[in-house]
């Protein structure tokens, strides 16, 4: 039995801490190119696969497959985008088969795997733009994480709304029957 829980346990952690990428295709991955290395010279690691991850700034289907741009963050251990503020620059990824670009859609989170094919260049703004550019082996959507609803008071068993010396009244104690205020005592 003890052995059965212990199991579960070993289970339950390291499910928890899954990376959003295979196995097989992690085996792949160059861990020694990062991003700052690849955006300043990406046809110097064409052939090798990357692990990046970002934001999704656009997604457009060609004859090809789908073209992801997407700006780069940082990735967690599970490759989970990071830090989504803050990018060391750009980059374009294919995928080669069909992505529905109302799923995979501007401000979504997306972890990819892919094999470098060096650069592509194209306007972004009125500037050309330097992409690294890759076709995909592996791609993540993650979920679209839900807004952090705040309560508008705070819910606390303790909390007596009618004694104005807070939760634990004057004297560290509250009742709804007695209350000092000032001079006297109120019932």
């Amino acid at each position: 039995m003890k052995r059965l829980l212990i199991f579960g346990m070993v289970l339950v952690f390291l499910s928890g801490c899954a990376h959003a990428i295979s196995r097989g295709v992690l085996k792949e991955v160059d861990r020694e190119i990062t991003f700052s290395a690849l955006i300043k010279a990406p046809n110097a690691y064409q052939g090798r696969v990357v692990l990046l991850g970002g934001i999704i700034v656009t997604t457009i289907n060609k004859q090809e497959g789908t073209l992801l741009e997407v700006y780069q963050t940082r990735l967690d251990r599970e490759g989970r985008p990071t830090n989504t503020d803050r990018s060391e620059g750009r980059f374009l990824a294919l995928y080669q088969g069909y992505l529905d670009s109302e799923i995979y859609s501007k401000g979504r989170k997306v972890t990819i795997a892919g094999t470098v094919q060096g650069e592509k260049v194209q306007l972004l703004g009125e500037i050309e733009y330097r992409y690294p550019y890759l076709i995909t082996k592996e791609i993540h959507l993650w979920e679209k994480e839900k807004p952090v609803q705040y309560e508008r008071y705070p819910r606390d068993l303790w909390y007596d709304p009618w004694d104005p010396w807070g939760p634990w009244g004057f004297w560290g104690w509250s009742s709804r029957r007695y209350h000092w205020y000032g001079h006297h005592w109120h019932h």
